[in-house]
């Protein structure tokens, strides 16, 4: 575009200078060699600039027959470079194909249009050939020439990376994604990998160091970087807690900054104050993660924030916690586990029960298992609510790549990823074994409970004497007894089926009657032959 405006102002100067002689015309005499020559100023200047123009033209072709046999050598040259890269990126696109004979047969012909020294690319292209082929040897060998280049250093340190990880030798993955992290901090995968292994070792300093500040990059890689930084602080905080409660407090206050809902961060800087004995301010981080949250370990921390407390002073910081988030499974549950330790039966019942209604998992209906269990003693009951446990949903709980942790941690211990556990429920097998240590303790429990015994009711004493006169005349028949068959009274009067079936109706839980109903004290007791049997 700059030529051709300076030609075109060029001829523009030209014609104007024609243009302004013309309007001037005068003659011009020439004597040379004793010749004179006369002309007129126009026909001077046109020779002038013919003369300019033949000189420059005679100079164009004396340097175009000059420069001939390199401009030749150069045009065979670019055709056979542009060969070589046309065959270059044919083998690379057959290498991301799996085509091992393809990359290969490109592979050759690039080595002979191309100078390895010249084009790096042609290490890398070898380098996947031998991968494809199955000759991981040679392809590391290749890695480790690439990565002493400085030109393909990043990329030998990821080739190496990557066979170590596939080979599972960490060490040495650990190592180069380090040295990689080390000379181009800017690779995504190098300060990834770096980052992880720091943090499965516990080396949360130079986790934090390798990390930076994060100022730089997108709104939503700030948000990562904010996430990742609140991890290694609280990481950092639990590590400290023991030793040092005001530099772990001071961690998780910090990560509370980064992500002011991160329920790990909030309890460890709660448990920090509750070890300074300063309970207002435990109380207080706790207060707020639970109207945020809900979580089940901030309730549990808060309701046994003071060592100290009665059974009715946890009740009370429990009953606390419900006002502040009415309906909410986790409250009710937190309620009524401390009524029970408090003794007061009726509060945990119906707690439980509400707990159970809007979240029937494993712990609440262990929890009324509990509640039966103190206030009643009935065996029945018991069974059925430890059956609903057997078939309930677990517990949410800290998960992360298939497996459970009873506290937060900041790095999975199956793949080592940075912040992998999430309080969620944990996956299960449906219709299938239950794993769970806390499902076979329950199994456990309800195979050692004792027999029952199942007594029938009479209706009234005319009734009883009666069949006690028609068990008299019947034939004494011994049998097998494979399945207990419900015991029915054909003689019973109307007025007292109504008045057992109301009976049964008020003692009926909200999830139905058990299928063991279980021994009554008053059935039990003073019991003859004739009014009951043992199924064992």
């Amino acid at each position: 575009m700059v030529r051709i405006l300076v030609f075109v102002l060029f001829v523009l100067a030209l014609a104007a200078g024609f243009a302004w002689l013309a309007d001037r015309p005068g003659e011009l005499s020439v004597i040379w060699q004793g010749q004179r020559a006369d002309m007129s100023l126009m026909v001077a200047a046109t020779l002038v600039v013919s003369l300019i123009a033949a000189v420059m033209f005679c100079w164009w072709l004396v340097r175009v027959v000059w420069t001939s046999p390199h401009s030749i050598q150069r045009y065979f040259r670019a055709r056979k470079r542009d060969r070589g890269y046309q065959a270059l990126s044919t083998g690379l696109i057959a290498a991301g194909a799996g085509d091992a004979a393809g990359a290969r047969k490109m592979l050759t012909r690039t080595k002979g249009l191309l100078s390895a020294d010249q084009e790096p690319l042609i290490h890398l292209l070898e380098a996947q050939a031998a991968m494809i082929e199955g000759r991981y040897d040679d392809a590391r060998r290749k890695f480790e020439l690439m990565a002493d280049d400085p030109e393909t250093r990043e990329l030998g340190l990821r080739g190496l990376y990557l066979e170590a990880r596939r080979l599972g030798a960490s060490e040495a993955a650990r190592q180069y994604a380090e040295r990689a992290a080390e000379k181009a901090p800017q690779l995504p995968w190098a300060t990834e990998a770096a980052l992880e292994y720091r943090s499965e070792a516990g080396d949360w300093d130079e986790a934090l160091k390798l990390l930076g500040d994060g100022r730089s990059g997108s709104a939503e890689e700030k948000k990562v970087h904010a996430r990742r930084k609140a991890v290694l602080l609280t990481a950092r905080a639990a590590d400290r807690l023991d030793a040092d409660p005001k530099g772990a407090r001071e961690d998780a206050h910090q990560a509370l900054k980064l992500d002011e809902n991160f329920v790990p961060a909030g309890l460890i800087e709660a448990k920090a104050y509750l070890r300074e004995d300063n309970l207002r301010k435990a109380a207080a981080i706790l207060e707020r993660l639970w109207k945020a949250t809900a979580h089940g370990d901030v309730a549990r921390l808060y309701v046994r924030a003071r060592s100290g407390d009665s059974a009715t002073d946890r009740l009370k910081r429990a009953e606390k916690l419900e006002a502040m988030r009415p309906n909410n499974a986790e409250a009710l549950y937190a309620v009524a586990e401390a009524a029970l330790e408090a003794r007061d039966f009726a509060l945990a019942r119906a707690k439980a029960e509400a707990a159970a209604r809007l979240s029937p998992r494993e712990s609440a209906f262990l929890l009324l298992a509990d509640i039966e269990d103190a206030e009643t003693g009935d065996q029945g009951r018991i069974r059925h609510w430890m059956n609903q446990a057997l078939k309930a949903p677990r517990d949410p709980a800290w998960t992360a790549d298939g497996i459970t942790a009873p506290e937060w941690r900041a790095v999975s211990p199956v793949t080592g990823r940075l912040d992998a556990f999430e309080w969620k429920t944990p996956v299960s097998e449906l219709q299938g074994p239950i794993e769970d240590g806390s499902a076979g303790a329950v199994d456990e429990a309800i195979r050692t409970l004792p027999p029952l015994a199942i007594a029938t009711k009479p209706a009234r004493a005319e009734q009883v004497v009666k069949e006690e006169k028609a068990e008299a005349a019947r034939p004494v028949v011994v049998a097998a007894v494979t399945e207990p068959a419900p015991v029915k009274i054909a003689t019973m009067p109307e007025q007292a089926k109504a008045d057992a079936a109301s009976q049964k109706e008020e003692e009926r839980p909200f999830y139905g009657l058990p299928d063991d109903p279980g021994v009554k004290e008053d059935a039990v007791a003073k019991r003859d032959g004739t009014s009951g049997f043992r199924l064992f």
